[in-house]
Formats: structure tokens, C-alpha cells, sequence
């Protein structure tokens, strides 16, 4: 690899407290200003509660369909020894990731046809952080 830039840090205002909110413009964004040719980007949300992934986004309900699947599969009331009654955010977060890393290749990330990148709140309403750091092959 060859050098590092800069972190930068994408705000992200969620207004559920589960959604998954599509951050592949922005990304893409950060990877464009750059003006890296080849490389290597690291998403990674510094949250315990909050995660990021890649899927299909050309059509939307494909997020509606995970995000209430997610709950179904890790409700929020259950019966947890977690105080701060967030547990099911914390579950949801160990099977979504804190990161996903891509590839740049021409100035541009290397997603396929249908992918995007979604950022994947478990824990909101809330600003969130999503950091994204480029190493240049």
C-alpha cells in the first residue's frame, strides 16, 4: 500500500430508531475529492450499536425487508441482562459489522451492478459517525 489520507468523518442524522440509510453518494463523494486512482477504503462506524453493510440497492424495499427482518429476528423487548435496554441493538450490530472494506480502482469504488453501501442504525433516533479512511495502492 501506499500512502494514507486523511480520515474523514460523514454526520449521519437517523429519525428511527432501526433505518438504514444509503451512504453510497457520500462515499463515493469522499473517494471522488481524494483524487485516488487505486486503492483500498475502510467504512467503519465507531458506534457499538450501529453498523454498516453492502446489498442490493436498486431496490428500495430490499432495506425495508432487512431492517424489519432484523427486528423480527432480534426484537427489542425480549429479555435481556443488558441495563441500558439496548441489547437488541447490540446483537443487531455484531451481525451487521462495524466495517466493510472496498476497493478503488480508476478514481472510483469497485461495487457491483446492485450494490450500495447502508449504514444500519440499531439504537436511534441519533447524529452518528461514519468514518471513512483511502489508502492508495
Amino acid at each position: 500500500m501506499g500512502e494514507a489520507m486523511k480520515l474523514t468523518e460523514i454526520q449521519i442524522k437517523t429519525a428511527r430508531r432501526n433505518e438504514i440509510v444509503d451512504v453510497t453518494a457520500r462515499v463515493e463523494a469522499v473517494v471522488s475529492q481524494s483524487g485516488i486512482k487505486s486503492g483500498v477504503v475502510i467504512v467503519y462506524v465507531p458506534h457499538t450499536t450501529a453498523g454498516v453493510t453492502i446489498n442490493e440497492n436498486a431496490d428500495p424495499s430490499v432495506k425495508d425487508d432487512f431492517i424489519n427482518k432484523m427486528m423480527r429476528m432480534v426484537p427489542e423487548s425480549e429479555h435481556y441482562t443488558h441495563f441500558e435496554g439496548n441489547s437488541d441493538a447490540h446483537i443487531k450490530t455484531i451481525l451487521t459489522n462495524p466495517s466493510q472494506t472496498l476497493i478503488v480502482e480508476e478514481g472510483r469504488l469497485m461495487l457491483g451492478t446492485w450494490q450500495g453501501i447502508y449504514f444500519c442504525e440499531y439504537d436511534g433516533p441519533r447524529t452518528r459517525s461514519l468514518w471513512v479512511k483511502i489508502l492508495e495502492a
